[in-house]
């Protein structure tokens, strides 16, 4: 269950592909651009087992949620939104900048404009989360999304829900799997289209994201959720062995791998598994997770970053003696927890940085959710008449070279008068 493992063979299950699925993912995709609303009705039947009467949540389903939640919970959900919304704030970009010299004429800048339509999806099944909520809406709030839509299985949980209201998502549906993905991207009669999807969800999810990218814009590729801990011989193992347990609670298919440059770390974090696991309530997806979990021990702390880059893990914890050094050096990771007291959990739920990764490797291509996902850019220039004449000749020299006589000559006019 808990066994040493090698780079070769943890980089082969990341390069798992979404090929089985790929097919019914795109036959559903099929069935909702056909048949609209009547497709989402049927596939709620067919794959969550649940007969809709409608499919957006109503304000009074969202009052009775909060009926039915314990007042702390909800007080804890606003808590959490309060300290991720803080940290987002910092990654908000200025409307416009502008930045230039009188002397020739030329001001450049960037125009920052936010999305207007976007929608999220918050997984349902094993677990309620809540958290995911907040991690999607909170960063597009931020960028000055107006129209935030959440899709989630039915029957929709309260905790969702009141997370949703709190974060001010404007449209709730009960539409679940590649039919959810689906109707936000082409839009039917209920739902209208969005600009971009974001949030994680299973293969079925994630393959109808992957499909339909040519319609809306997405995150990123998500699969199951993973961890690295890179660990020296300082690290306690207790600490780890709960890091590890947390991961692998997620889901069966979720993924840990401990880099250790101690040879007896991985036997005394596989005891402590064995004892904490007796306490776990979740210990049968648990024992799962660990099929696809081990450990490599390396020989320096060098080595260790080595082999974390080429993993790019969704989560990174560093616990060794010295971290920061560790930080400075690593560049491939989603989110990265930086000394023995900084669980993955808290940044799952509290911290204020979000949880809506890469996973499978693509953190060596993108970055996690965050502000700049919900905006797109224009760059500005603004050009005096002395800016014209202090590029002209460049502008003119190159166009010609180019064989744009017309572009040279949209300059030459200017100049000339």
């Amino acid at each position: 269950m808990w066994s040493a493992l090698t780079l070769d063979t943890w980089l082969s299950r990341q390069q798992a592909t979404l090929t089985g699925v790929t097919g019914a993912a795109q036959n559903i995709i099929n069935e909702v651009a056909e048949r609209g609303d009547a497709a989402l009705h049927d596939l709620s039947e067919r794959f969550d087992k649940v007969s809709l009467d409608h499919l957006r949540v109503s304000a009074d389903e969202i009052d009775t949620a909060y009926e039915t939640v314990d007042p702390e919970i909800i007080e804890a959900l606003t808590e959490a939104y309060a300290r991720i919304s803080s940290f987002h704030e910092l990654q908000r970009q200025k409307d416009l900048w502008l930045a230039g010299s009188e002397d020739d004429g030329i001001t450049l800048g960037v125009k920052t404009t936010s999305l207007e339509r976007i929608g999220m999806y918050v997984p349902g099944g094993r677990a309620a989360y809540p958290s995911t909520v907040l991690m999607c809406a909170v960063p597009a709030q931020v960028a000055g999304v107006q129209e935030i839509i959440c899709c989630t299985p039915p029957p929709a949980n309260p905790l969702t829900l009141i997370a949703a209201d709190i974060a001010g998502v404007t449209e709730i549906y009960t539409v679940g799997g590649a039919q959810a993905i689906a109707a936000m991207a082409l839009g039917t009669q209920s739902i209208n289209k969005v600009q971009k999807i974001v949030g994680p969800g299973n293969a079925y999810v994630t393959a109808a994201k992957m499909i339909l990218r040519g319609k809306v814009e997405i995150d990123f590729p998500a699969g199951p959720s993973e961890i690295a801990i890179i660990a020296d011989h300082t690290a306690r193992p207790d600490f780890i062995a709960a890091d590890i347990l947390a991961q692998s609670e997620h889901d069966p298919q979720a993924a840990s791998v401990l880099i250790s440059t101690d040879p007896k770390m991985p036997g005394q974090v596989g005891d402590w598994i064995e004892r904490l696991l007796t306490e776990a309530p979740r210990h049968e997806i648990i024992r799962q997770a660990l099929g696809q979990s081990g450990y490599l021990v390396v020989d320096s702390i060098a080595e260790a970053i080595n082999v974390s880059d080429r993993i790019a893990p969704e989560h990174l914890s560093i616990q060794v003696q010295d971290p920061l050094p560790v930080l400075q050096k690593i560049r491939n990771a989603g989110s990265i927890f930086v000394g023995q007291y900084a669980p993955v959990a808290c940044g799952d739920y509290a911290s204020g940085t979000n949880h809506v990764l890469p996973t499978a490797g693509n953190a060596q291509l993108y970055s996690g959710l965050n502000v700049s996902h919900f905006t797109k850019t224009a760059t500005v220039q603004i050009i005096t008449r002395e800016g014209i004449e202090s590029i002209g000749d460049v502008v003119e020299r190159l166009a010609t070279a180019e064989g744009l006589h017309a572009h040279a000559a949209s300059t030459r006019i200017r100049r000339e008068h």
